[in-house]
């Protein structure tokens, strides 16, 4: 058996996948703070596997990029070259939000006086210029532990060229200190751009002891129920990695959680022959976006922890989310001036909802829909957690409707049509601003809440389809069963194009492609089922940012290179509409992407813990149509009992074991051959 997890901000899911039998077993509990691997015991338990003979566990979390977003993490010294002590500090000078009169610089995760200058330097040929002083390092480690250090990261200028400083700084201070975590920068990140490289390497040592605990707990959940298989931990590029490697580069795990639910939309929308569709995830405390091209998400070469304005940068591949605090657990307040908001702040995994009855106090997205009836109060979660609605009714009316003036079923859909306001955005800035027409793309929705919202989020942006897949509220964990083994490798080659020798970049890429493949065999993989992506970073003399240009093997000859060239030509003008094909172009950085391909699950029919409770019936379930409140009875419709070509017209209400999907009026659903299910928006 495989078995997937993956750890969100309201509950842990599970799924497991029996390659033998096509039989799939999914299992949910909430997610307990305090201890994440909880709600991993949980799920095992309750799924009743035989963890034993299980074959691999892949799992994915949110532990590092909360450790580093709540500033929960390691106490860090940073060593830097000589001259450079502010270059972390100092950020850049740009100013993402020009308008914004709250504007905030982010605040490092290393003080100035935990930052301590070594006497180094390295050329930007790799020329040593100035030996490493090692007592210099010894005095920086005894003072870092004198100060309560658990983690060094190591930053030395031009150390992506010749990392041979770096590697015996880490030598003196593994000697000296070996209780310390240590992160150097040309293990992370191997390019050039000293500030971006620097907060990539103080994020890996910020994170790293606390990732490599959670690991350590993990593991002892696995060990204590007798497995023996492999482990994988999912990654931000969409790939998945040993333990050993998570523990050394635990920044690649930050986006791990939301990447899962984008491999699987990307295989889902390939076999459904579409072109471009948007990924839609809604959990308990956000709501994410993402854009799949011609069966693949798009990528960035990096990305921002705590957003884009007052973030810190990590520059590491990833599947390009957009992520916006809007989720079931969302918190909605009316501020100072009569506003009604929703979120970022969310109620999370305890005490949740005020409708779960675990203790909430404060009215959330998930209340507002279990009072607007979209949400059965009896059969949630297969009928393992009855819902308290008149408890999230009465502190709707009180909290949101009396300031607004408002009923309690028009508090609770201003509630709602406000969180679709917020997760639309998320939807455009993956669609609209990456140059796509939603109409031309289908909205594929997931997640626990993901399909309650999805036909809302479509009529308001003009999507025609919205694609349900099977096991949406587990879908991030199936993606995991889809996941290939992967690493990104990158090295800074800085020269014109026209003047680049073929064989030195042959040479580089050659030793990228050595890296590669040792790496995948030092995680238990066949060395010789590796396959190498190779490119290039290029861009137009005077740009500033580049634009990756996928390589073969022998255009790195002598006359081919020309190709490479009209490809970025190509790629230039399929991007931004225009091309220049008379300038001269640079090449920046050289990337091998190693890729192990595992065993592609053909997913069947689900085993749900709870046993199959369909609903039937009809409900009360209250729209917005304008400005006004609308009543509608709604067929209840239980999807276990839907068959492939199956025709479901709204308003109409489809519940399963761990989500909702809510068709208006107009909405046509029918059931498609793999089991998903296929929405056209009426209007």
């Amino acid at each position: 058996m495989l078995i997937a997890t993956d750890i969100g901000g309201t509950f842990t899911d599970l799924v497991a996948f029996d390659p033998a039998t096509g039989r799939v077993v999914h299992a949910k509990s909430h997610t307990d703070p305090a201890d994440f691997t909880a709600g991993i015991a949980r799920c095992l338990d309750k799924a009743g596997l035989d963890v034993p003979s299980a074959r691999e566990f892949l799992h994915g979390s949110t532990v590092a990029i909360n450790t580093a977003i709540e500033r929960k993490g390691a106490r860090t010294a940073l060593l830097v070259t000589r001259g450079t002590r502010d270059v972390y500090r100092i950020g850049r000078s740009n100013r993402p939000e020009s308008y914004n009169l709250f504007f905030e610089r982010p605040v490092p995760f290393v003080p100035r006086r935990l930052t301590y200058e070594i006497d180094e330097r390295t050329s930007a040929r790799g020329e040593e210029v100035r030996p490493l002083d090692e007592g210099d390092v010894a005095r920086a480690v005894e003072h870092a532990r004198a100060s309560g250090a658990e983690a060094v990261a190591v930053c030395f200028l031009h150390s992506y060229v010749d990392p041979s400083h770096e590697q015996r700084a880490a030598e003196i201070v593994r000697a000296a200190a070996p209780e310390l975590f240590v992160s150097l920068s040309h293990e992370i990140l191997r390019e050039y751009r000293e500030y971006e490289r620097t907060s990539t390497t103080v994020v890996n040592a910020y994170v790293g002891p606390r990732v490599s605990d959670y690991l350590h707990r993990l593991e002892g959940v696995l060990a204590d129920r007798s497995y023996g298989g492999q482990v994988f931990i999912m990654q931000s590029n969409g790939g998945v990695m040993a333990p050993e490697t998570a523990r050394v580069q635990p920044a690649r795990t930050m986006e791990s959680g939301p990447v899962g639910g984008a491999i699987a939309a990307a295989r889902l929308a390939d076999r459904l022959g579409m072109g471009h569709a948007v990924v839609f995830d809604m959990g308990g405390t956000t709501a994410k976006a993402a854009l799949i091209r011609d069966g693949q998400p798009d990528m960035s070469d990096g990305y921002f922890v705590g957003g884009p304005v007052s973030g810190h940068p990590v520059m590491l591949p990833v599947v390009d989310v957009i992520e916006v605090g809007a989720g079931g657990g969302s918190i909605a307040t009316v501020d100072e001036v009569g506003a009604l908001k929703v979120g970022p702040e969310s109620a999370g995994g305890h005490p949740g909802p005020i409708c779960y009855g675990w203790g909430g106090t404060r009215p959330t997205v998930t209340d507002a829909n279990a009072v607007l009836g979209r949400l059965s109060p009896t059969n949630f979660l297969g009928g393992e957690m009855p819902l308290d609605v008149e408890g999230a009714g009465a502190a709707l009316e009180a909290e949101i409707g009396r300031p607004l003036g408002l009923d309690r079923l028009g508090a609770a859909l201003a509630v709602v049509d406000v969180a679709v306001a917020k997760m639309a955005l998320a939807v455009r800035a993956v669609s609209v601003e990456r140059g796509l027409d939603p109409r031309d793309c289908a909205l594929i929705a997931f997640g626990g809440a993901g399909p309650l919202h999805a036909c809302a989020i479509a009529r308001t942006l003009h999507i025609p389809t919205v694609v349900v897949p099977t096991f949406p509220g587990h879908f991030s964990a199936l993606g995991m069963l889809l996941a290939d083994v992967r690493h990104d490798f990158v090295r800074t080659v800085y020269r014109r194009l026209d003047d680049a020798d073929p064989a030195d970049l042959r040479a580089v890429v050659e030793q990228m492609r050595i890296e590669a493949t040792a790496r995948l065999e030092a995680e238990g993989v066949d060395g010789g089922a590796v396959e190498h992506e190779v490119s290039l970073d290029l861009r137009y003399v005077g740009q500033e940012f580049t634009l990756r240009t996928p390589v073969r093997l022998e255009e790195l000859e002598p006359g081919g290179l020309g190709t490479v060239r009209e490809r970025f030509d190509e790629l230039h003008q399929t991007r931004f509409g225009h091309q220049a094909a008379a300038e001269p172009v640079e090449v920046i950085n050289a990337r091998v992407i190693g890729v192990v391909r595992r065993h592609q699950p053909s997913v069947g029919n689900a085993e749900n813990p709870a046993g199959d409770r369909s609903s039937g019936g009809h409900r009360e379930v209250a729209f917005s149509e304008g400005e006004r409140t609308v009543v509608r009875r709604c067929a209840v419709v239980s999807r276990e009992a839907l068959r492939d070509g199956d025709e479901v017209v709204g308003p109409a209400i489809v519940e399963e074991y761990a989500s909702t999907l809510v068709l208006d009026e107009g909405d046509k659903a029918r059931v498609g051959s793999g089991g998903e299910i296929v929405v056209t928006i009426g209007g």
